[in-house]
């Protein structure tokens, strides 16, 4: 290969800084330190994985979208929907993916682009049941952090559950919501449900 691929080195160390982000609405919900967008990302793409499995969408799709859904945040941080309200104008996820992507070959820049803009669009399968992933994701995360205590969690844990669309993504929230966050443990360890 004989393309310069310094801006993806670049790129991949400004991504490696979401493992340090924090997603800052937990914050309100008393959460001294949340997950990162890192750590998030990565369960929304497994749920997307299997919201879309279940939908008859493209898995790989939708879990490649999910993993890239908030990479924008590595040039805004994670800001919260309070914040937003305050911003001069949030910034279009499309533009700061062109901005990221300055620089790279042109077969990767046009591909991360069209990801990121396809999930910006809701207009496909795939784009649906990771958006839905995104939102199932912050109702298991609100529910673990209501099982340490957050009793303010449960605003996230309802606000998301409403934000789900797909047939497959609302089974599997009313499944979580009736399953113990230590369940799989229990299950594990053969040891008896309570």
């Amino acid at each position: 290969m004989t393309e310069d691929l310094s801006a993806v080195a670049n790129f991949l160390y400004e991504a490696g800084t979401l493992k340090h982000t924090a997603r800052t609405g937990w914050w309100m919900a008393g959460v001294r330190q949340p997950e990162t967008v890192a750590e998030h990302s990565w369960r929304t793409a497994l749920i997307a994985t299997i919201i879309a499995k279940l939908e008859g969408a493209d898995p790989a799709r939708a879990a490649f979208l999910a993993v890239w859904h908030d990479t924008g945040e590595t040039r805004t941080g994670d800001v919260n929907h309070l914040g937003k309200k305050y911003t001069a104008g949030e910034a279009d996820p499309r533009d700061i993916t062109a901005d990221q992507v300055t620089g790279m070959p042109g077969i990767l820049a046009e591909a991360l682009t069209e990801l990121v803009a396809e999930y910006e669009a809701k207009d496909s399968p795939e784009a649906i049941c990771a958006r839905d992933a995104d939102k199932l994701e912050c109702m298991i995360q609100g529910i673990e952090y209501k099982a340490q205590g957050h009793e303010n969690a449960q605003r996230w844990i309802d606000n998301s559950r409403g934000r789900i669309v797909t047939k497959a993504g609302n089974a599997l929230a009313d499944a979580v919501l009736k399953t113990g966050s230590l369940d799989w443990l229990r299950s594990a360890l053969s040891e008896k449900q309570g």
